[in-house]
């Protein structure tokens, strides 16, 4: 899901008319400092990672004036959570808080659901996930109508919430519903919402993750890539994304897989479907060699595409190799794969990776065409000496067999890598 920080998302809640903390975001300790000035009087600087357990993580402090609030900015700035760098704080009001709630919306996925589902319970805070099952409440949400006011005040009866209470909690699930609807969100969970100690309810945090099939109806967010990351995006997973975004024929998903562009045995990893890259990883695996990225040309996508992805796999810097991974009968033209795969490598071999292994495994539709494409099409380039000399391409007599396909990849790439030492390059 495209997914936004705790600031990102509250900005947004403000503009539907959710109660937040006033605050502003910070990425120096000079801005936390100006925003603890703004706000008045005790504040809380919170560090901006999209990963949970950030109280704990040591990167969420509560401070009384600004000069505090500008050195315990430096200290959490200089912080990394769970391999993500704290580029930003959020300084906002301390709130006086009575009472922490929880609530989430989400999709639920079962068969005789399939719509977003409410979850609330009174027991909010950091260790929500060590509530008892019986303490947290569920309802389905209609996902035309959203949230209706009944069961809004159902839930919180059930929950426990004092009878003066219901209707403050009803209103506030029901417009929380409504946002959740009207930003084709994924999950809005809030985490803790808090009463105040004058009886407000306030969301006290956020995360706000947005369908990605969504984004297209939300320029407003302004969101650069809509995809599940494992960290930061690279330039590798923007490429990929713009090429997705712009040609919605086929699949032509391409990632980042934390290539460090300096260690050894890393592959230019280029699957066909899911299935079939389960497959190429245990190839890569069983021999000790590592996927550099994560690509995929599935769902028949036309030439240009497959070159589109091809070209930014191959042309990642110092891999030891390219791996065509196409470990299942698919059921698309292999052709236009083998069209685009020549293309590629006549354009990248010879004057920037003269020599480099690339194992093109092919086969499905038009096999015997696809491969003849590559053979005849490589050809000049896959002399003993030419730059497409470790060229090798195989069809379905290897479709299954992972261990013979690693095992090549593993020589190539070790004599690929002997020949670069041995020139100094």
């Amino acid at each position: 899901m495209a997914r936004f920080l705790e600031y990102q998302g509250k900005a947004w809640l403000a503009k539907a008319g959710m109660p937040v903390p006033k605050g502003r975001s910070a990425s120096t300790p000079e801005e936390a400092k100006e925003a603890a000035e703004w706000i008045g009087g005790p504040v809380a600087v919170k560090g901006q990672v999209q990963a949970g357990g950030r109280g704990k993580a040591g990167i969420v402090k509560l401070v009384n004036t600004p000069d505090e609030a500008a050195q315990v900015a430096a200290e959490i700035l200089a912080k990394t959570v769970k391999g993500l760098p704290v580029r930003q704080v959020l300084v906002e009001e301390k709130l006086n808080i009575k009472k922490e709630f929880y609530c989430s919306f989400v999709v639920n996925g079962a068969r005789e659901a399939r719509s977003p589902m409410l979850m609330f319970s009174t027991e909010g805070g950091m260790d929500i996930e060590s509530v008892p099952e019986e303490k947290i409440f569920k309802v389905n949400v209609d996902p035309i109508f959203g949230l209706q006011i009944y069961d809004a005040v159902d839930l919180a009866a059930k929950a426990g919430i004092p009878d003066k209470d219901i209707s403050k909690f009803a209103n506030f699930l029901t417009k929380l519903s409504q946002t959740y609807q009207k930003y084709d969100c994924q999950t809005l969970e809030i985490n803790p919402f808090i009463m105040t100690d004058k009886g407000d309810l306030v969301c006290a945090d956020c995360k706000m993750e947005i369908d990605n099939s969504a984004v297209g109806r939300h320029p407003e967010f302004d969101i650069k890539i809509a995809r599940d990351l494992p960290g930061e995006p690279t330039e590798l997973d923007y490429i990929g994304w713009s090429i997705e975004e712009t040609d919605a024929r086929g699949t032509g998903f391409l990632m980042n897989m934390g290539y460090d562009e300096v260690s050894p045995g890393y592959i230019g990893y280029h699957p066909i479907g899911g299935g079939s890259a389960m497959m190429g990883l245990d190839a890569l695996n069983q021999v000790g060699l590592k996927p550099a990225n994560y690509a995929d040309t599935s769902g028949n996508p036309v030439a240009s595409k497959i070159y589109r992805v091809a070209k930014s796999v191959l042309t990642q810097p110092n891999i030891d190799g390219y791996l065509l991974g196409g470990f299942m009968m698919a059921n698309q033209e292999q052709w236009h794969h083998a069209h685009a795969i020549v293309k590629v490598l006549r354009e990248v071999l010879p004057t920037q990776k003269p020599g480099l292994p690339c194992v093109l495994l092919l086969c499905g539709n038009r096999e015997d065409e696809s491969l003849e494409i590559l053979r005849t099409g490589l050809a000049d380039l896959m002399t003993p000496e030419g730059p497409g000399r470790r060229i090798e391409i195989y069809g379905k007599e290897h479709v299954t067999d992972t261990k013979f396909i690693g095992e090549r990849l593993l020589y190539l790439s070790k004599e690929y890598r002997a020949e670069k030492e041995a020139l100094g390059k």
